[in-house]
């Protein structure tokens, strides 16, 4: 099953013009807040009309402009959890469930609502109202009723940004089960890197409206097409660049020249290394022979619960200065081994661990 979406939406800053389609592996929507992805998945549902464009489920034309055809929310067969739940305060947690079958017979509402009681994990919670439900349980009861309708397709608002670290994990947990058995269209908008790779194996990178990058999320996390999706997807050290004849790149922030595993098909304007690629030879002997090594000192330092960021200058007047070209993520393990270490380090920007970026 296939949905595809090409559609044109005027918004106020921007228009929102995109094209696209998912199967059944689920499709992380990512990019920073007032992109357009929450008004992408309204158009979608049916909740938002597009200017222009065609939106089609399988065999089903859901949108079409030049049709002029737009078949209502209520007959598109797809589920939608949103943000905040939107539960239905007076309604307990099987009536919520069970609110759109109400054309099936009792019997049957019943039998699907006990169904997916047990699926989301929410038995003993039957009667209960939204009030007396934690976070992770009223977010489990609006998939519990986005599922009850057997959708063909299923969107999901930023369904984890309301919870705390603890109930994200276990609605987290839920939606990756969910998504095994799914073997539908699944789309997830948000605007956290990490959660986007974890849920999703497709991923579509939203800029202001427009598609920055579309496919698997391994090859866009690997070769970023542009400076702004390698930012968008986490990339925290990204230097403006200048091709030099004999095929190495200048990283002109960062004042270092770079061998490259594979020099690029067209000349970069960025260049990009993931703070988590970086790495410290221990011994001069770690180093020797290999490119992209530099004497380094660290500027400052930033601790986590398991690793640590380095803050990291190739210029020791700059590091005085308080100045820092790169950061760097190491575990705190590594760090103790070499943290007493006298200044300068060495740090080694590997040449298959770099990507080069058009403007």
């Amino acid at each position: 099953m296939t949905l595809e979406v090409q559609i044109e939406k005027k918004l106020a800053d921007f228009t929102l013009d995109v094209s696209f389609h998912a199967t059944e592996t689920p499709l992380s929507i990512l990019g920073a807040s007032g992109a357009g992805k929450s008004m992408l998945l309204r158009c979608i549902a049916g909740l938002e009309r597009p200017n222009h464009g065609r939106i089609a489920l399988h065999d089903r034309v859901l949108f079409d402009s030049e049709r002029r055809l737009g078949i209502p929310a209520r007959e598109r067969r797809i589920g939608m959890l949103f943000q905040h739940y939107a539960l239905f305060p007076h309604r307990t947690v099987a009536q919520n469930i069970a609110f759109g079958l109400h054309d099936l017979p009792q019997e049957e509402q019943a039998a699907r609502t006990a169904s997916l009681v047990t699926r989301t994990h929410l038995g003993g919670l039957e009667q209960r109202y939204p009030r007396e439900l934690s976070g992770g349980e009223q977010q489990r009861t609006a998939l519990a009723r986005a599922l009850a309708i057997q959708p063909e397709a299923l969107l999901l608002d930023e369904p984890l940004s309301a919870l705390d670290t603890h109930l994200r994990g276990q609605v987290e947990a839920q939606l990756q089960e969910t998504f095994a058995s799914f073997r539908r269209p699944a789309l997830l908008v948000t605007h956290n890197m990490e959660e986007a790779y974890r849920l999703g194996e497709q991923l579509l990178v939203l800029a202001r409206g427009q598609v920055a990058a579309f496919g698997a999320k391994q090859e866009i996390f690997r070769r970023p097409p542009s400076a702004e999706v390698a930012r968008l997807t986490g990339c925290k050290n990204i230097s403006r660049a200048h091709a030099n004849p004999d095929g190495t790149v200048e990283a002109l922030d960062w004042n270092c020249q770079l061998h490259l595993k594979q020099a690029p098909g067209t000349p970069p304007n960025y260049i990009g290394i993931r703070a988590h690629h970086m790495d410290f030879p221990e011994t001069a002997g770690d180093a020797a022979g290999e490119p992209n090594v530099f004497p380094c000192w660290i500027v400052r330092t930033s601790e986590t619960p398991f690793r640590i960021t380095l803050f990291v200058s190739l210029d020791p007047v700059r590091a005085e200065a308080g100045e820092a070209h790169l950061q760097a993520e190491v575990f705190k393990e590594k760090w103790e081994r070499f943290r007493d270490r006298p200044q300068p380090w060495r740090v080694r920007l590997a040449p298959e661990s770099l990507f080069a970026m058009p403007e």
